[in-house]
């Protein structure tokens, strides 16, 4: 059993942060990684800088960008996932876009993730017919990867979704890209149960994360209740992190904290 699944396992209603990799700084990631685990955080994703991410908003572009500027390049993800895991074994998801990927070597990547102490991949713009190698080869090295299904996929595609994914399923709960919202889905629920029936179906112990848009702590409650077994917040906590580390004064132990305290708000909400 993979790290992942097993820390779905042990934690109904798992909360996944999503950070991007380099911002504020590389050290100072591995800082806030390691202090959203010590919050409750069950899995992280972290988002690897890419200077055309289609399925992030206008926040995590910018958090991306930022951390281009600063010279973080995609081989630095291997280094900072080495430096957590000398303090934390907290299931690490890269996410990521198929060009550089492709470009720095499908294998490579994979296989020095792995033996970096990565978990698992997610590529949003890859879909399960043109992810064979993809598969083959994170099978091979340990590595789940992991697909999307949107709030407009019909259960014959959400079926394909299921075969194809390891670790959980990433359900969107909004459609469009990353970014805060007031609404999620109004078919979310529905949606929701289609994909853990497309699971079970399969054969497959297959967790489902709801994101895309959440950013309260009401709104983490409400999908909790509506029985997802994780639920991921992105674009809320990279908008505070970017904010809060150009604040005059601010260093590195006050934005972790800060950053522990939202954390900590996210979960201890309650279904």
């Amino acid at each position: 059993m993979s790290r992942i699944l097993s820390a779905f396992q042990a934690h109904p209603g798992l909360l996944v942060p999503f950070i991007t990799v380099g911002d504020p700084d590389l050290p100072t990631t591995v800082e806030i990684i390691v202090e959203l685990a010590r919050q409750g955080a069950g899995v992280i994703e972290l988002g690897l800088p890419y200077s055309d991410p289609i399925a992030d908003g206008p926040t995590i572009q910018a958090s991306s960008q930022r951390a281009l500027d600063r010279g973080v390049k995609l081989g630095d993800v291997f280094g900072l996932v080495r430096a957590v895991r000398e303090r934390s074994d907290v299931p690490l998801v890269l996410f990521t876009y198929c060009n550089p990927i492709y470009r720095y070597g499908l294998e490579r990547f994979l296989t020095e993730a792995a033996e970096a102490g990565a978990d698992g991949i997610l590529m949003p713009d890859i879909p399960p017919e043109e992810a064979e190698d993809l598969r083959a080869i994170a099978e091979r090295v340990g590595l789940d990867v992991i697909f999307l299904v949107a709030p407009t996929s019909t259960p014959e595609r959400i079926r394909v979704i299921c075969e194809a994914s390891r670790g959980f399923v990433y359900l969107v709960a909004a459609t469009g890209v990353t970014g805060a919202r007031a609404q999620l889905a109004a078919n979310l629920q529905e949606k929701l149960e289609l994909v853990k029936a497309s699971a079970k179906a399969a054969g497959k112990t297959l967790p489902v994360a709801i994101g895309f848009g959440v950013s309260s702590p009401e709104q983490v409650a409400s999908i909790r209740a509506m029985g997802a077994d994780g639920v991921v917040v992105g674009s809320a906590l990279v908008e505070r992190i970017g904010r809060w580390s150009q604040e005059p004064g601010m260093d590195v132990p006050a934005l972790v904290a800060r950053v522990g305290t939202f954390a900590a708000d996210l979960q201890a909400a309650k279904a």
